[in-house]
């Protein structure tokens, strides 16, 4: 029987990760699903983009895993069973369940509401496909001088304010921060972002928590009223409560509590990575949630996964967060350096040399994975002994 490798989500982590499975694993000893709700490989880095209006090229997974050998299932995970080693799926081809014998979890995260009044029924955001079309559809329709509001300073906010102020400039852009803008850059890259925000004339709210959101405005803490016709959240991400409703051993975030290898502390067949992943980098912190990260823990989770499948010694790749690279529109960006304790160095990259790495950086990402065979080896490693279906191998 061969070993059955779930992926669950193909976004940045997990489209990348079953490619490289793919790649490195024989398809005589194993076999490879991945489960999507979308058909279509999403750039999450760029869906601010598209909400404002630009078009946007995303690639069919089916096209994506055409010739690997990996099996394509559109579905929403509904269900985790980490006991009995099934996932509960509902999709385009019905519901079910699938078996595995080794999970990798990249589900990713969604928008953090939390539980401000008014942020679900009346803000958008462009953390998925579906909420960033929905998003297009309502900007496509405001009218010159129509008021758009962001919540939240981090990297999200900053760079979905100033795409929109830069394409849009007959809307009255604003953005709300909790805190200082900018002030986790060191002093000469915060004094590039506020000349950024001057240039497209965005409207800085700040130490302003937004404590309600209704149809045309939101409410500050201090009970200030700030007109929106359109409020964009974007104040944090959450996770999915799926992985914790399974049984699986999580952290206060939901995240699941993996080891160095990105597997699970409480079910060793089960493996994360990206945002899903409660991840403890070189510096003894926890990853945030990036693509950066995404990239470090599926590399990490997959080098592990295929090492214990073909009985090889687990190598560990690097999990250090080197920095923040902000766009600020399409002509402008921020690269901000950090030292071990995630503190902004004084050295930064700032204009449009910053903002033609970012864009390299987001094509070589969308090529890496929408090109999984490129230097597929000749032979690929057969697996040491038959896995049996707790993970265990066992002579074959």
């Amino acid at each position: 029987m061969k070993h059955r490798i779930v992926v669950l989500g193909a976004g940045y982590a997990g489209a990348f990760a079953a490619g490289n499975l793919a790649r490195r694993l024989s398809p005589a000893d194993t076999e490879i699903t991945v489960v999507n709700a979308v058909p279509d490989f999403v750039e999450r880095m760029r869906l601010h983009q598209l909400a404002i209006g630009q078009d946007l090229a995303f690639r069919k997974l089916a096209d994506v895993f055409a010739g690997t050998g990996v099996r394509l299932r559109l579905a929403r995970v509904t269900g985790l069973d980490p006991e009995r080693r099934a996932v509960v799926v509902n999709g385009v081809d019905g519901d079910g369940e699938l078996a595995y014998d080794t999970l990798l979890y990249a589900l990713g995260s969604s928008v953090a509401h939390h539980d401000v009044p008014g942020v679900a029924e009346y803000a958008f955001d462009v953390t998925g496909l579906s909420s960033a079309l929905r998003l297009r559809e309502r900007l496509a329709g405001l009218g010159e001088g129509g008021t758009v509001l962001v919540v939240g300073e981090g990297l999200t906010g900053i760079e979905t304010v100033t795409e929109f102020a830069e394409s849009r400039p007959d809307l009255s852009v604003a953005l709300a921060a909790r805190g200082e803008l900018g002030a986790w850059l060191s002093p000469k890259a915060r004094r590039h972002l506020r000349q950024a925000f001057d240039r497209l004339g965005i409207t800085v709210h700040e130490h302003t928590g937004i404590e309600a959101v209704e149809p045309t405005r939101a409410i500050a803490a201090d009970g200030t009223s700030i007109p929106a016709d359109v409020t964009v959240w974007s104040a944090g991400f959450a996770v999915h409560p799926i992985a914790a409703a399974g049984g699986l051993e999580v952290a206060e975030t939901g995240q699941i509590v993996v080891d160095r290898t990105m597997r699970s502390v409480s079910h060793p067949d089960v493996y994360a990575a990206g945002d899903g992943a409660y991840a403890i980098g070189e510096n003894g912190r926890p990853l945030p949630m990036s693509c950066a990260s995404a990239g470090y823990t599926n590399m990490q989770a997959t080098a592990a996964i295929i090492a214990r499948l073909t009985g090889s010694e687990v190598p560990t790749t690097g999990l250090k967060y080197y920095g923040n690279h902000i766009s600020l529109g399409r002509r402008d960006a921020i690269f901000q350096m950090v030292d071990g304790e995630v503190r902004s160095k004084s050295w930064y990259l700032g204009g449009r040399t910053a903002a033609w790495l970012k864009s390299g950086v987001l094509k070589g990402a969308g090529w890496s994975i929408v090109h999984p065979t490129f230097g597929i080896p000749r032979r690929k490693r057969r697996l040491a002994t038959t896995p049996d279906r707790a993970g265990v191998r066992v002579a074959a």
